[in-house]
């Protein structure tokens, strides 16, 4: 039980996975945090602000070209997949029942996304964990216009990447000493990522105690 322990804080931290697992287990990641239901859970934003910063310090074998290109691909590929299954899966999704790798509360969460911002889910999800994984997988569910879909999934990659990669690859650069704080980096990438969230589950629980309040109040 304890190895498995280690081996799942190994797999959610990014700076073993790129010393370690290098290039294609980044990729692997990337693909199926983008894509795969049961991904919801992977390191993303920060994996890829590290992913930037190791490039430019040397401390993966892979050059800074190869490594932004080879992310936006699998972030692009994972959103097929992930609209490839809502659209064979339909509104099937919503009755699974959960599980370790599946929480239908994350889907409902990405239909109120969705709902909220249209296709443009698609590409500001790309920087909210869970919405990520899921703003793909529903667009197929609803059927989205596949023209659209390939615009706002290429376009939302290629915000994401560039953002985290290459800033995390020229402040790498430019400031060789920031290896020394990763710990705060990752610390600080979590907090922004997971606050509209926290937000959005703060706003729901309001809105539930009111309607609860109002139903007791009537009664």
């Amino acid at each position: 039980m304890q190895d498995l322990w280690v081996s799942f804080q190994q797999l959610m931290d990014p700076a073993h996975l790129l010393s370690h697992g290098g290039f294609y287990i980044v990729i692997l990641i990337v693909f199926a945090e983008t894509g795969l239901f049961f991904g919801f859970f992977l390191p993303g934003d920060y994996l890829l602000f590290l992913a930037g910063l190791f490039c430019a310090l040397g401390k993966i074998d892979v050059d800074i070209v190869t490594m932004y290109f080879g992310i936006l691909g699998a972030g692009i590929l994972g959103n097929f997949t992930g609209y490839w299954f809502g659209y064979r899966t339909g509104p099937m999704l919503f009755k699974r029942q959960d599980s370790l790798l599946f929480k239908r509360k994350y889907v409902v969460m990405a239909e109120e996304f969705y709902q909220k911002y249209g296709g443009t889910a698609l590409i500001i999800g790309r920087f909210v964990p869970i919405i990520r994984t899921f703003a793909p997988i529903f667009a197929g569910v609803v059927k989205l216009n596949f023209r659209k879909f390939v615009i706002y999934n290429v376009l939302g990659a290629l915000l994401w990447v560039s953002l985290l990669t290459l800033t995390g690859y020229f402040l790498g650069v430019k400031f060789p000493a920031i290896i020394n704080y990763v710990e705060y980096i990752i610390v600080g990438l979590i907090v922004i990522a997971f606050l509209p969230i926290a937000i959005a589950l703060l706003k729901r629980w309001l809105k539930t105690r009111k309607q609860t309040n109002s139903t007791n109040i009537n009664e």
